[in-house]
């Protein structure tokens, strides 16, 4: 359980990928909490959250390349950075398949760039949360499955290793080398409001099931997934950051995987999904086009162990999936409608 309450009103905090789905929302709560928020993008493509919700405007913004050492080091000291949460990746599978030199640039050099001039500017950061995700586990058998922090990492697939590469990077900097306060966190599927790449499944069977795009399945639907409301990832990523600032010997370099541990295949997902939307005729369009659906590059089942969070932490996920769901659509509807009068 989290001892200590921060004051967040008095840190600096650095938000890589800010304009991305989790990193809108994490600024978004951060904001509300009273930190000073710097932001970095590649660009500034207004199609996210971050814009959508005006979340920019109370947030400083720099525009630069995760690779850029130079601009991360003036960004660490011309900002007192406080808290580092790094969450800026090449985050498409599909992507790293077709495009692997782009991910392992993003997801491995642009890690390393960044925990370099943490270490130039340490140790004035406090805290610093990476991202890692449950690809970097690789394939395991179901009888294995859920996911152990203490699995060994054994990705295949080019996305897998970028992140995995990324994630132990991440780890050797909070070794006695270094001892920088480094906590990993290996996260099951994100889904919620804010959501807006549209290649992931969620958003892009709400589209579709709201009739606003033609969704297409990628897969037979028969991968078993793990899917974590926002909301409950905001507020375990405030814990394990306020846990660090409180507590950093006892924190640095621990790897913490979050879940539901109910995994759901894709296929009920989109029903659950198209039910809710009341498209009963267009489901049934999709789930016959599921059937001659192969998919490469992904592994099969993927479902994560909670406990030690909820040991240090006291976290648990709290919104189940219908409710969860519920949420989102009624907030793409708003987003859609809006885009539709555009």
């Amino acid at each position: 359980m989290n001892d200590h309450v921060i004051e967040w009103s008095t840190k600096n905090v650095l938000v890589t990928g800010v304009n991305g789905f989790v990193g809108g929302n994490i600024a978004k709560d951060l904001v509300m909490r009273g930190a000073n928020v710097v932001g970095l993008v590649r660009n500034l493509d207004q199609r996210s959250l971050l814009y959508f919700e005006n979340i920019d405007k109370a947030i400083t913004i720099v525009v630069g390349d995760l690779c850029d050492r130079a601009l991360l080091e003036r960004i660490m000291v011309e900002q007192m950075i406080d808290v580092v949460f790094h969450l800026a990746a090449q985050v498409e599978v599909g992507v790293g398949v077709t495009s692997p030199y782009t991910t392992w640039e993003t997801n491995v050099r642009g890690t390393y760039t960044l925990m370099e001039s943490i270490r130039q500017y340490a140790p004035a950061v406090k805290a610093v949360v990476v991202a890692s995700t449950d690809k970097a586990y690789g394939s395991y058998p179901i009888d294995m499955m859920p996911y152990q922090e203490d699995y060994p990492l054994r990705p295949q697939y080019p996305y897998d290793t970028s992140k995995a590469c990324s994630d132990l990077i991440a780890q050797s900097y909070a070794t006695e080398l270094f001892e920088l306060p480094v906590v990993i966190t290996r996260f099951c599927n994100i889904y919620g409001p804010g959501q807006l790449n549209f290649s992931a499944l969620i958003p892009d069977a709400i589209s579709g099931a709201l009739k606003c795009s033609e969704f297409r399945p990628r897969s037979n639907g028969e991968y078993l997934r793990d899917f974590l409301f926002i909301s409950d990832v905001i507020e375990l990523y405030i814990k394990i950051a306020e846990k660090i600032i409180s507590d950093p010997d006892r924190l640095r370099g621990e790897i913490f995987n979050a879940g539901t541990c109910e995994p759901r295949t894709v296929r009920s997902i989109i029903e659950e999904i198209y039910r809710q939307c009341d498209n009963g005729s267009d489901l049934e369009l999709v789930l016959a086009q599921m059937e001659s659906c192969e998919t490469t590059g992904e592994i099969k089942t993927q479902y994560m162990d909670y406990r030690k969070a909820e040991r240090f932490f006291g976290w648990s996920p709290t919104t189940n999936f219908h409710d969860g769901i519920a949420n989102t659509i009624q907030w793409f509807r708003h987003y859609l409608s809006i885009q539709h009068q555009r």
